[in-house]
């Protein structure tokens, strides 16, 4: 966002995987992978948003040679639609996702994505980490569209803790611009924005089990962040308090795709500031995943904060809990240079166990994992491959996913 990058930079370069992804993919080949995940920009796909408002061909082009590449060198394409890149045009027109309308919007661009790429694309994820987008851009405001304050957040640490032709299957929105939206409100547009990013998920799955999945036979799923969440003290209280930042955190996406509502604990505390799901929507959500990712990087603790006084109310305040990364005066895992990251491995095997507890075994994908070190960047190349805090986190993490897939196999 314009103004919010602390040295003026853009992503207008970044990485240049646009230009350079060939050799990328010989590197990735020589590395061993077998799959890569990729986002789509909506904007490089359709620049106004919408699809009667003109397709760009030179963005298709584009996956349409990446993913060939992949394919060429025995690697499997996950391709996902958002990963928080909203276009520009639909953010004035009606405000992104604060409004239902964008629903049919993502169901035409995800149409357009299924027709053009589904006979090679096998793995679709509709939604990357949907709650980062709610939470840093509708409620503490550091990514777009920037909405919302940090005023409210109860945090102790700075750990906080993607022979047919072609016919669009929804009408196209003729949207006209509005006004300017102010500076958000954080103790209801996060749900709203949630609801409508649930609804345009389960549009997408609905119209691709419909329209392709048979003769593409390709599967659909999300991805999920967790922080996992362990409770600072054997308290009943506190206990309690990890399952509220659990439910408002995972469950907010998973209960509604898994059972076609919102937790229990949301629905109580948020109450009327929380949308509700019609019957016909509850039926749509429910089952609309053939896998799920998680992407998993660090873990926190929760206390009890039922008692705590907030003077305003918000997304963060709601769940009653007060998080912190330390316990004692002891972290709960070594600190990555990044300043977020608690190392703790053992999170993702309570994580995987949890999912396949609570949201009936599904098929997980490890979609996200990895550990930031900002030393990396100051060294030589020479230097920076003696890599051993990344292996040694990785190694870790392997381990405890081996040890759980072993827990569930037996």
């Amino acid at each position: 966002m314009a103004g919010r990058i602390s040295d003026g930079s853009n992503g207008n370069t970044a990485i240049d995987f646009y230009r350079q992804f060939k050799e990328d993919v010989k590197i990735m080949k020589k590395m061993g992978l077998e799959a890569f995940r990729f986002s789509i920009s909506w904007s490089r796909i359709l620049p106004c948003g919408q699809l009667n408002l003109g397709i760009n061909k030179e963005g298709i082009q584009f996956y349409n040679e990446l993913i060939d590449e992949l394919i060429a060198n025995g690697i499997t394409p996950f391709a996902t639609l958002f990963h928080w890149d909203v276009p520009q045009a639909l953010e004035h027109a009606y405000g992104g996702f604060l409004s239902s309308k964008i629903v049919d919007d993502f169901c035409d661009y995800a149409d357009l994505c299924f027709w053009e790429f589904g006979d090679r694309v096998k793995h679709w994820i509709p939604l990357n980490e949907p709650w980062s987008f709610s939470k840093y851009g509708y409620v503490l405001g550091t990514n777009a569209p920037g909405r919302g304050t940090t005023a409210a957040t109860p945090l102790t640490s700075s750990t906080e803790v993607s022979t047919w032709s072609f016919e669009p299957s929804h009408r196209s929105n003729t949207s006209t611009p509005s006004e300017p939206f102010d500076n958000g409100n954080p103790a209801t547009e996060p749900y709203i924005v949630t609801h409508n990013l649930l609804l345009a998920h389960a549009a997408a799955v609905d119209l691709y089990r419909k329209k392709y999945q048979a003769c593409q036979k390709g599967k659909i799923g999300i991805s999920n962040v967790i922080v996992w969440t362990e409770p600072y003290t054997d308290s009943k209280a506190d206990i309690d308090a990890t399952e509220r930042a659990l439910d408002f955190m995972l469950g907010w996406f998973m209960d509604p795709i898994v059972y076609g509502r919102y937790p229990q604990s949301m629905r109580k505390l948020v109450g009327s500031r929380l949308p509700e799901f019609s019957d016909t929507e509850s039926e749509k959500l429910k089952g609309s995943y053939d896998f799920i990712g998680i992407n998993y990087y660090t873990a926190q603790y929760a206390a009890d904060a039922s008692n705590s006084n907030v003077e305003k109310l918000s997304y963060t305040t709601d769940p009653k809990v007060k998080y912190t990364s330390e316990r004692n005066g002891v972290p709960i895992g070594p600190l990555a240079s990044c300043g977020w990251l608690y190392v703790y491995p053992q999170g993702i095997y309570e994580a995987m166990i949890y999912v396949k507890k609570k949201y009936k075994n599904p098929i997980i994908y490890i979609t996200e994992n990895g550990l930031g070190e900002e030393s990396i960047l100051k060294n030589r190349f020479t230097e920076a491959r003696v890599d051993e805090k990344r292996t040694n986190y990785h190694i870790d993490h392997l381990r405890c996913l081996r040890e759980a897939i072993e827990y569930v196999l037996e």
